[in-house]
């Protein structure tokens, strides 16, 4: 129905056109989509290391339509601990729709590559991400949701192959989820750890204890850097958001939109 997680080429991990997007989100028969392309930031060398230009960004979407498929624009901003003012000067230069907020770095490094685990052992690089996690949402107010709560286990790098579990991190996941109900910021139900690490990112137990926290917006994405990927898992992560909130959200002009489902 709704997939509030999508890559194109403007993304610098994503070579596949726009156009294909969408196409692909019809023939899945999505009801709309967002792009959330990256502007990334190294957390430790104050770097923009992934980024797009608006002037790439408008090139790419101004005038992207469909008939059958609602189409958002928005971002997926890199936090760190000191770019607030960063994400105030893009969010001057483009009205998006939606801005996802996620934590890639830990560290000076990124957990989907190896470098991050050669660096950091199995029983700390969990729990260092998450705390990471928790600074940049503490630091931060101005995203809706928070992206992957758990990237760091998705990783094709990662020694366990396995989720990461809430019961072995609770205490930092509750004060993580606190703040952004607190906030009034969401989460998303990602679902391109399903067939990376065989859950949702984050797992039906995070969302449960984030609603039972008064968090209050939920919304479901692929994160597809291509045409194959989008809108997959999502009806399965619609029926997450269905048991646990009943509703999911989508967003217009930084606007959450509630669903019921």
């Amino acid at each position: 129905m709704f997939d509030y997680h999508l890559h194109s080429r403007v993304s610098f991990d994503s070579a596949c056109a726009p156009e294909d997007i969408v196409s692909a989100a019809e023939k899945a028969g999505l009801k709309e989509i967002c792009f959330t392309d990256h502007y990334d930031f190294n957390d430790v060398y104050r770097d923009k290391i992934d980024i797009f230009t608006i002037s790439d960004y408008q090139a790419a979407y101004e005038g992207l339509a469909s008939q059958n498929v609602k189409i958002r624009r928005g971002v997926e901003f890199g936090l760190t601990t000191w770019n607030q003012n960063e994400l105030g000067e893009l969010l001057k230069k483009y009205d998006f729709d939606f801005v996802i907020g996620s934590a890639h770095y830990a560290g000076g490094y990124d957990p989907y590559f190896k470098e991050f685990w050669t660096h950091n052992g199995i029983d700390t690089a969990f729990e260092r991400h998450l705390l990471q996690s928790l600074e940049c949402v503490k630091a931060h107010n101005n995203f809706d949701v928070l992206g992957h709560l758990n990237y760091v286990c998705k990783s094709a790098h990662n020694p366990t192959g396995k989720p990461l579990y809430y019961s072995d991190y609770a205490d930092i996941c509750d004060e993580i989820m606190k703040t952004l109900a607190d906030k009034g910021i969401g989460m998303e139900i990602n679902t391109s750890g399903v067939d990376r690490v065989g859950d949702f990112l984050p797992s039906i137990d995070f969302i449960k204890r984030f609603r039972s926290l008064g968090g209050e917006i939920i919304t479901v994405g692929s994160d597809a850097h291509d045409g194959a990927r989008v809108g997959q898992y999502i009806n399965e992560a619609l029926e997450i958001a269905k048991e646990v909130f009943g509703y999911v959200c989508t967003f217009e002009k930084r606007k959450p939109i509630f669903h019921k489902l």
